[in-house]
């Protein structure tokens, strides 16, 4: 019988996690976490990971898995998640993939180019390039080594422009051609996408009303107990949504109201990033935009059907 999987992409406070959650109750899957974030198990509540009680009603993988001072990859990621998708396989059920990272989702769609590993020492001159310059001035930079990988980011995504400038000051060869090389490790099975696509006003006051509601469960003690760990300020931990702007209040530079207005405007503006990654470069089956019915589960299920996994 043919695997089969299902990959639901969406930007933050979309509500994926409820739709994987119904999804996962009907049609008997485990859900496996494709968010960057929310693999670590220092940062429960300012990624929005999924409640205790919420993880009760369906089986829950890759969240909460590993450890602040870990730096994730992309490719340890995928190594992870075919695991879980094969367990979840052999226990009779449907893999549920669901996450905004988009390198993940991409990577488990189409595999990952075989990019030689950035040595440390150039890692850290490029974060401290990056520091200097500021993300504008550094995308200038690395249009000079690598146009094309300039040209689709933003200036925002400090993670990427850093691991592109690495890349070429360490290879001699822009990510953007590493890219073009035969791709690996794609997922087994066939891949029903899903993606949602809210209205942006709404999607901004979910995100505005969640920040709040993150403040009051805890996420400023949370991201105190991060800081005390001293770790290491490039680690992808400690650029999680929220923890910056948090701890800058923790250390008395700005006040509360600003730190959460900041993190609610970063988040926003994370949000359309994604948007309009999922919208150029996420091909899925179905999308929605409005709230799923019930003949939203009907049709997957019929799609499963079609490809004889029932």
């Amino acid at each position: 019988m043919t695997k089969h999987y299902i990959m639901i992409a969406g930007p933050t406070a979309s509500g994926k996690s409820k739709l994987s959650i119904e999804m996962a109750i009907r049609l008997d899957g485990v859900i496996i976490n494709a968010d960057s974030m929310q693999l670590y198990k220092d940062l429960h509540v300012i990624t929005a990971r999924p409640s205790d009680a919420d993880m009760a009603l369906a089986a829950h993988r890759l969240y909460g898995v590993l450890d602040g001072n870990i730096r994730a990859s992309v490719a340890m990621w995928l190594e992870m998640a075919a695991t879980e998708m094969q367990a979840a396989w052999d226990a009779g059920k449907i893999p549920i993939i669901i996450g905004g990272t988009g390198m993940y989702l991409n990577a488990g769609l189409s595999g990952l180019a075989s990019i030689p590993e950035v040595p440390r020492a150039v890692h850290d001159a490029a974060v401290a390039l990056h520091t200097d310059m500021g993300g504008a001035g550094f995308r200038q930079a690395l249009a000079e080594f690598d146009p094309v990988t300039a040209a689709r980011l933003f200036d925002g995504d400090t993670q990427r422009l850093i691991r592109a400038m690495g890349v070429v000051k360490a290879t001699g060869r822009p990510i953007s051609a590493w890219q073009e090389d035969p791709h690996e490790g794609a997922f087994e099975g066939v891949a029903t996408t899903v993606k949602l696509l809210p209205d942006r006003d709404v999607l901004y006051k979910r995100i505005n009303d969640r920040f709040d509601m993150m403040i009051e469960a805890g996420a400023v003690d949370e991201v105190k107990t991060l800081c005390a760990r001293n770790l290491d300020g490039g680690l992808p931990v400690m650029k999680a949504l929220g923890v910056r702007q948090l701890s800058a209040y923790l250390d008395g530079d700005v006040a509360k109201a600003d730190a959460i207005h900041q993190s609610k405007q970063d988040s926003r503006h994370y949000a359309k990033r994604q948007m309009t990654w999922l919208r150029n470069n996420f091909n899925a089956k179905f999308e929605l935009n409005k709230k799923y019915s019930e003949s939203f589960f009907e049709e997957i299920f019929a799609n499963l059907c079609e490809n004889r996994l029932t």
